[in-house]
């Protein structure tokens, strides 16, 4: 029997996958809380609204975006799904509040030439810049340094530190370019400059003609330009529909079970669920990783240790409706770089990506890795509600009040992949292969905190178990 630790979206696809390998049935997945999918929460407010208390839209891009769509194809969710194409507002207008004012970034090829509000030089001169600018050897360092470096400061300040904290909730000076920007790090270490580096990454991938699965739904995504997507009735229909799929095809769920140790045996596993000791064979864990630490550091404390510092951020989500439209803009929202010292990271204007009346729908990020900063420990969500209202209000000069909201305090719900974090996964992967473990790890705390990363990272805890099966 296989246990799965974790009934939120990577715990779910790590049972749906592993019904396809009949080795590792039967399968359990075991949910500390009341209720399956995590951080993806649809709150539908009195007057019918949906908030979102977590993610809103998922993004088509790569392998990863296809897979995902290849999943909810399998799910029959195409006619639930809601696309947004390229030509969408909401995918081409995204702001950033910087100064006392909101500036739009460039979004087509004649504004790369213009003079940008943000930067006061066109957005082309960042690329001779990188042209230019020399190539220094490193094994990793932060995504804020390295865009300094190969950009400038301004780049680095006014663009990819509010981009981060969209991404992860957290501050680019400490989350690493290797991890998080893979693709553009690797491009200037083999090949002098990203600019010249992603050209040719560009050339070889034309020549690769990779024969994986594609849905019919990736394909229209492809064919259509889709560039994000949601679900009526808002994104925990994912969940939902993974959580009856698996249901209907014998997958044993049971909520309010919280396991508080695991023992590897020789021939088997134990956990203490509950109080109460059960067995199985393997586990694939999709619980974040410092809950993980928790549970092996009895037995295994040099994998806790590993474990434990990967860092995580608490956020507060403030969902807000007024009863008109009061936007500057139709747009995806704004960002506000660290350096503008306010209480919040940025707003999504959910009425502009999912129009459903005339009102404004917002959502209100804030805290991340500034938290404490703002906040302290405990803030009441009549504290959190209230700086939310002010921050919006001024910076989009809004003069009524919000008809309806939601507050949501979501702890340590991101974890933070920083300088060094490849490095770390290599280490708790060579402990666990070396060991022969039949432990299995899924999850934003592992390879990326998006869902597309988290589903796809599902998958491949499948794989490793499989492969464990296989040496034995």
């Amino acid at each position: 029997m296989t246990v799965v630790l974790g009934g939120g979206i990577s715990g779910l696809s790590a049972a749906y996958y592993a019904l396809n390998n009949p080795k590792i049935n039967p399968i359990t997945l075991l949910e500390a809380s009341n209720r399956l999918g995590g951080w993806i929460r649809s709150h539908e407010s009195s007057n019918g609204i949906i908030f979102e208390k977590g993610p809103r839209t998922i993004r088509c891009l790569g392998s990863a975006g296809k897979n995902t769509l290849n999943l909810l194809e399998d799910l029959k969710l195409a006619d639930k799904l809601i696309p947004i194409k390229s030509d969408h507002p909401s995918a081409k207008n995204r702001m950033i509040y910087s100064r006392n004012k909101l500036h739009l970034l460039p979004n087509s090829l004649l504004n790369t030439i213009k003079t940008n509000s943000l930067f006061n030089r066109p957005l082309i001169s960042f690329l001779a810049k990188d042209l230019r600018a020399p190539m220094i050897r490193k094994d990793d360092e932060s995504i804020y340094s390295f865009v300094e470096r190969r950009f400038g400061k301004d780049m680095a300040d006014y663009l990819v530190s509010p981009m981060i904290c969209g991404i992860c909730a957290g501050d680019a000076q400490k989350i690493s370019v290797k991890f998080l920007m893979k693709s553009l790090f690797e491009a200037e270490q083999k090949h002098g400059s990203i600019i010249k580096g992603l050209y040719k990454q560009f050339l070889k991938k034309k020549d690769d003609n990779k024969t994986e699965y594609i849905s019919d739904l990736a394909k229209m995504a492809d064919m259509q330009k889709w560039v994000v997507w949601g679900l009526k009735g808002g994104l925990e229909e994912l969940p939902r529909s993974l959580g009856n799929n698996l249901m209907t095809r014998g997958v044993d769920i049971q909520l309010n079970s919280y396991c508080e140790k695991i023992l590897f045996q020789s021939d088997h596993v134990e956990l203490t669920i509950n109080g109460k000791v059960r067995k199985c064979s393997q586990i694939i864990s999709s619980l974040p990783a410092k809950t993980l630490a928790k549970l092996l550091e009895e037995q295994h404390p040099d994998l806790a240790k590993e474990l434990k510092a990967i860092p995580m951020v608490t956020v507060a989500v403030v969902n807000l409706q007024f009863a008109d439209n009061v936007l500057p803009m139709n747009a995806f929202g704004f960002l506000v770089p660290p350096g503008e010292n306010l209480p919040i990271l940025g707003v999504i204007f959910d009425s502009c990506i999912f129009p459903k009346d005339s009102s404004t729908v917002l959502t209100v990020m804030m805290g991340g890795a500034w938290f404490e900063k703002y906040f302290g420990r405990n803030p009441t969500d009549e504290n959190l509600l209230n700086i939310a209202i002010k921050q919006v209000k001024e910076i989009l000069n809004i003069k009524e009040d919000p008809i309806t909201f939601n507050v949501a305090i979501l702890k340590d719900c991101i974890p933070q992949h920083v300088v060094g974090h490849s490095q770390r996964l290599n280490h708790i992967r060579d402990y666990i292969s070396s060991r022969r473990i039949p432990l299995a790890l899924c999850g934003s705390s592992y390879q990326g905190v998006g869902i597309n990363d988290v589903i796809l990272s599902a998958k491949e805890a499948v794989s490793d178990i499989m492969q464990h099966l296989n040496e034995h």
